[in-house]
């Protein structure tokens, strides 16, 4: 084939972001050093085999458990999150187990605890090992992420991190918590982006959707957002709530409420009626696809709105 990136092909069959978004609420990270990182997002190369059959075993009970690296992070002193608890925890690795067993057991953590976390993680994966195209496009944009948090003082904990899935839509990020997650991000969108979030504003350019609505639910939602932010309520993203959900595999129709608090300007609200077409598009989901070639894949697209105001406030 011509193209050598998943990503490059992506984007030439106008796959979009919206609907992409899918991710736990529960997550438990580990610091550990990336150039150990195997293919899986949990398991390092240098990891016990009990310690990487218990992750496993976590994993598989719905929390989900990802890598995430720093410099200057010491090899053997691992630095774990658990979100959305905002707890982080300094864990030997020869403590790993017993920490797990505690955390498990519901026992006291207070020997191995850092803090509460303060500021909102952003986690960028670089997970070459994954995909080429994270290694491609994720460090610049993870080196762009960090130096934009230090530069601009805001208030983001900037790490790389293993696979998030959607590696075609490389460089991808996640915020946590709450959850929201990007894709396709540039080095030159990294601060707008961060100066978005520090104002609680999701950065529409490069948003995947809502983790919490299946994927044509996340493609109402985010054409929503543009619309509304853009026609109705001057800039300001209002907040956004399903109503109604009607249709079959081929179109649907999603009703969002949505309104505007009033203590970001006159208060509002209303109901957006979208229209979305299903698509089928040509598309490898990861590098590892680029040999067999593409295949059919099931994409959303917002069509037809229809905006009711039932309610303005000054």
């Amino acid at each position: 084939m011509s193209h050598t990136f998943c990503t490059e092909l992506s984007l030439d069959q106008d796959d979009p972001l919206a609907g992409s978004a899918a991710h736990v609420e529960h997550n438990l990270l580990i610091s550990w050093p990336r150039a150990k990182w195997a293919r899986s997002l949990r398991i390092a190369g240098d990891m016990p085999e009990a310690l990487s059959q218990r992750l496993d075993a976590i994993a598989g009970n719905g929390r989900r458990i990802n890598l995430i690296h720093r410099r200057g992070m010491p090899s053997h002193l691992h630095r774990i999150f658990l979100m959305p608890e905002r707890q982080a925890f300094d864990v030997p690795r020869e403590s790993l187990e017993a920490f797990l067993d505690a955390w498990q057991a519901g026992k006291p953590l207070d020997s191995w605890y850092h803090g509460p976390v303060d500021q909102d993680l952003m986690l960028c994966c670089t997970h070459g090992k994954k995909d080429k195209c994270c290694a491609k496009y994720g460090y610049s944009a993870y080196r762009a992420l960090h130096q934009a948090a230090q530069e601009g003082e805001l208030p983001f904990d900037v790490w790389e991190c293993t696979h998030l899935g959607g590696c075609r839509l490389a460089a991808s990020c996640i915020l946590l918590s709450p959850v929201r997650k990007y894709g396709r991000i540039t080095p030159e969108q990294a601060r707008p982006l961060l100066e978005h979030e520090a104002q609680g504003q999701r950065y529409l350019p490069c948003y995947r959707g809502d983790s919490r609505l299946n994927p044509v639910q996340q493609c109402a939602h985010l054409a929503a957002l543009e619309y509304l932010s853009r026609h109705v309520t001057n800039d300001v993203q209002p907040h956004l709530s399903i109503h109604d959900d009607q249709g079959d595999e081929e179109q649907r129709q999603v009703t969002l409420h949505w309104h505007i608090p009033s203590s970001q300007g006159p208060a509002a609200q209303g109901k957006i009626r979208i229209t979305c077409q299903a698509l089928t598009i040509m598309r490898v989901d990861t590098c590892a696809d680029l040999d067999e070639g593409p295949t059919p894949s099931l994409v959303w697209r917002a069509g037809q709105m229809e905006v009711v105001v039932e309610d303005l406030v000054e």
